[in-house]
């Protein structure tokens, strides 16, 4: 059962929107997901409670900023969002039940010095080092070919963690969180460029992660 951890300790860099399609995407995919939410606002329950009832059932996780509970048995794929400011125990329990750990950046300087720290804690956690938890890193609202995009690399760079894609700036994801959707729940033609934008993250999620000898 993988437990992919959606973090970044800066706030308004997409973990919701990274975390729900996510879910949206295993949803989709028949499997029995779950969707936790440590954050006070509870942005990924309040999505859940306007879901239509008609589209592939996500299912809540019964966690809170106070107790990361290990998820119920039948459960095949857990997604869990994480708040701004994400340190100390509730980091490490978070880590403790991660398969897979995906940070959304977004590429200015400010969200990059918010975020430099949280990613080398990460590059040097003996779980990662030894090939336990893969971290894996989102540009979140940039285009790949632009200088921001060049940058993020560039702040990466010595950290041994991959920029797995770039999802880019637009309104779908807006439209489709305040109906409760994702981009997996609507006609593949109106969201094409984003799909194709999701298939290198997508094919990291999915992939096992390789454990190195001890």
């Amino acid at each position: 059962m993988p437990v992919i951890v959606v973090a970044n300790p800066k706030g308004g860099v997409g973990k919701s929107t990274l975390s729900t399609n996510l879910a949206g995407y295993f949803a989709n995919r028949g499997h029995a997901v779950l969707l936790g939410d440590i954050d006070r606002q509870q942005s990924a329950r309040a999505w859940l409670n306007i879901r239509p009832s008609a589209a592939p059932a996500i299912a809540t996780w019964e966690v809170s900023e106070d107790h990361i509970a290990k998820p119920p048995k039948g459960t095949s794929h857990v997604v869990l969002d994480t708040p701004a400011g994400l340190h100390g125990w509730r980091l490490n329990d978070a880590l403790k039940l991660a398969d897979k750990v995906l940070v959304p950046l977004q590429p200015s300087i400010f969200d990059i010095l918010a975020t430099q720290d949280f990613l080398r804690r990460l590059a040097e956690e003996k779980a990662v080092r030894q090939g336990e938890i893969d971290v894996g890193i989102v540009g979140m609202r940039v285009d790949a070919r632009t200088r921001s995009a060049e940058q993020l690399h560039r702040f990466i760079e010595g950290l041994n963690l991959p920029v797995l894609g770039y999802l880019r700036d637009t309104q779908n994801y807006v439209q489709l969180a305040a109906h409760g959707l994702t981009l997996w729940d609507i006609a593949v033609s109106r969201v094409q460029r984003d799909l194709d934008q999701w298939q290198p993250i997508l094919d990291w999620v999915d992939k096992a992660p390789v454990k190195l000898d001890h």
